[in-house]
């Protein structure tokens, strides 16, 4: 007899995130008590926290600072390093002669320019800017420099013989074709640039959510310090999130182009 194929039922993925949410915090209200609320606060602890942070404003003004500092240093990056990374992919000489530098800045530790960046720019926010657009930048750039260099040669080559002029080969072919890389690197460097606006509140003026860090981190006050710690969390979500919708829109946009 011949086994009978039941078709696969739909699975909610919300559930899946609720039943891993509810085994996450059961697991951290497990590893608090076990350690001790000195070290590890409990999930009521962190709540009572974060009403009390929360309540006086300190909590939103750092949250907006971070936010402020974070997306003006990715957005700059991402405005100079795609253009950048379009041009290497798009004249090979000019990609041929700085890809090697591109690959040596981006083998280097970002920490050490900071220094050199607080003698030049001071503690304030465009230092701040600075070390957030170095975060971000390198990766945006190689992803997309390697999006055009992974282009459908063969379509380009027939668009060409076709009579296509190079602009129009760049922005039907070319662009469409190094989307999802460009993409890529921009939720790679978003999450890098949400990490190095905590590295540079902690380095410059201590303000924002790395601000917060630094002054619950040194007093101890662990409870507090795990609220500001989701609220980084939260903003990494809603980063890469964000970058999702792009991403499909951007994937609409490259199956038109390329239909058309």
């Amino acid at each position: 007899m011949a086994a009978v194929i039941r078709p696969r039922r739909h699975v909610n993925i919300n559930v899946w995130r609720l039943v891993i949410l509810v085994a996450g915090i059961a697991g951290w209200w497990l590893i608090a008590k076990l350690a001790g609320g000195n070290f590890i606060p409990t999930p009521p602890q962190t709540v009572a926290a974060a009403i009390a942070i929360g309540s006086d404003g300190t909590l939103a003004r750092a949250t907006l600072d971070t936010t402020i500092v974070f997306l003006s240093g990715y957005v700059l990056a991402a405005v100079v390093s795609i253009p950048c990374g379009l041009i290497m992919g798009g004249v090979r000489v000019i990609g041929a002669a700085f890809e090697p530098y591109v690959d040596a800045l981006s083998a280097m530790p970002r920490v050490a320019f900071i220094p050199l960046i607080i003698v030049f720019l001071g503690l304030g926010f465009p230092a701040k800017i600075a070390i957030v657009f170095l975060g971000a930048a390198m990766p945006i750039l190689i992803n997309t420099y390697t999006g055009v260099l992974n282009c459908d040669g063969e379509l380009v080559e027939m668009a060409r013989s076709a009579g296509a002029t190079e602009s129009q080969v760049f922005r039907k072919i070319m662009l469409p074709g190094a989307l999802p890389y460009i993409t890529a690197g921009l939720r790679v460097g978003a999450s890098l640039a949400l990490i190095n606006t905590v590295v540079a509140e902690l380095y410059t003026a201590v303000k924002g959510l790395g601000g917060l860090l630094s002054v619950y981190g040194n007093s101890f006050r662990m409870a507090p310090y795990f609220v500001v710690v989701f609220v980084l969390g939260a903003l990494g979500v809603i980063v890469m999130q964000s970058l999702r919708i792009l991403e499909r829109n951007a994937d609409r946009w490259r199956y038109d182009s390329e239909h058309h």
